[in-house]
């Protein structure tokens, strides 16, 4: 099994990370090729409504350090996308990525009943933590980006939310998000 990770957080020992380290531990029997990525330490831009995806190409023309991920994205069987919650949506970070996802969708796309250009079986696990410890906030953050992720192809989305941590918490350690990073591990191995 293939699996890249992608880390939008600016914080490289945050709680995204933290999550991202776990998963990846419970998924090592399956995962001997992972790669991991901290979008905060690379250097991109988001789309540039070029088009090119749509007329010229299947892939994104811009070529920068996400061309590498993109193409990670589309040969991974397991997408990890760790995205915080800051300031009522995801980083900028992870936004720039997901505006990049554009090019995973073919070129008719708003009519196309499968507008995907994902290969068939992919898994996404979608990492939200967010400091507001209310799961009533921000829960369009998860809805809105699953949705676009399964129009994109991917088969099987698992979503992580870690609600009421912040800097200082030590998520690693919450018997909730623990055992639901466990079930969403074995989920994925069994499939």
């Amino acid at each position: 099994m293939k699996i890249a990770a992608i880390i939008g957080s600016p914080r490289s020992k945050g709680n995204s990370a933290t999550i991202v380290k776990l998963l990846l531990d419970a998924l090592k029997p399956g995962s001997p090729q992972t790669t991991v990525v901290e979008l905060n330490k690379l250097t991109y831009r988001g789309c540039q409504a070029c088009m090119a995806c749509k007329t010229t190409s299947e892939t994104c023309v811009v070529k920068d350090d996400l061309t590498d991920i993109l193409e990670q994205i589309r040969v991974s069987d397991v997408v990890i996308i760790a995205a915080p919650v800051y300031i009522g949506d995801i980083t900028a970070q992870a936004k720039g990525l997901i505006d990049r996802l554009y090019s995973l969708y073919k070129p008719d796309f708003r009519t196309n009943p499968n507008p995907g250009r994902l290969s068939p079986g992919k898994k996404l696990v979608f990492v939200v933590p967010q400091g507001n410890p209310d799961e009533k906030m921000f829960s369009d953050v998860v809805s809105r980006y699953t949705g676009m992720f399964k129009r994109q192809g991917f088969s099987a989305i698992y979503p992580i939310r870690a609600l009421g941590v912040g800097p200082q918490s030590d998520v690693g350690k919450d018997a909730g998000i623990t055992a639901l990073i466990s079930s969403t591990a074995t989920d994925i191995l069994a499939s």
